[in-house]
């Protein structure tokens, strides 16, 4: 089997007999990433901890995770993957929504982009002391992040709603995904 056969193989599993289970991998990973950015919000304005303190749970143990642009970009880039490689997935409204919660994740990651590139060249936007996206001239980073992540999350949500209810009915024997348990799976045969 070549490789584009084996590729196209895995989209084709991702996104029909294992939908649901990539899906439901995706969400505990951005809930898991949200988790550490609502701790790190709770250490600094219910706690009232310096932001530089305020690391989320992971940071408590692991300093230079929440410094690390190398690791920011690199969730920005598994969350962008995510949402390419599961869109084929979804249909109707529910890729409407989807694609709004891409769209979102392409800008993040290319804050995040610039964030890392900053970071690598010694060299920052505004001749600021540390790496700066766009945005973050207008609204601080946590706050910037916490939003980044609501306006990414909150329409895929909706997308998955969804797709988990308008599951479109097999037709002439296509597969499709898995989400709306047996309505959404081709009949065996």
């Amino acid at each position: 089997m070549t490789a584009i056969a084996h590729q196209s193989k895995l989209m084709t599993g991702l996104n029909t007999r294992n939908h649901r289970a990539a899906l439901n991998v995706f969400l505990f990973i951005v809930l898991a990433h949200w988790a550490e950015h609502v701790v790190q919000a709770v250490q600094i304005w219910v706690l009232g901890r310096p932001a530089a303190e305020s690391r989320g749970v992971a940071g408590q143990w692991f300093p230079w995770l929440v410094t690390s642009e190398a690791l920011h970009y690199g969730y920005a880039l598994v969350m962008l993957a995510g949402f390419i490689l599961v869109r084929r997935g979804f249909t109707g409204r529910s890729r409407t929504w989807w694609n709004i919660a891409l769209y979102i994740q392409v800008w993040h990651h290319l804050e995040h982009l610039l964030l890392f590139i900053q970071a690598h060249a010694g060299a920052n936007l505004g001749g600021r002391p540390v790496p700066t996206s766009l945005i973050q001239f207008l609204i601080p980073r946590v706050e910037l992040h916490l939003f980044y992540n609501g306006v990414v999350f909150a329409p895929m949500v909706v997308a998955m709603l969804l797709h988990r209810r308008d599951a479109p009915e097999p037709r002439d024997g296509a597969a499709t995904c898995d989400c709306a348990g047996d309505r959404g799976r081709p009949a065996e045969v």
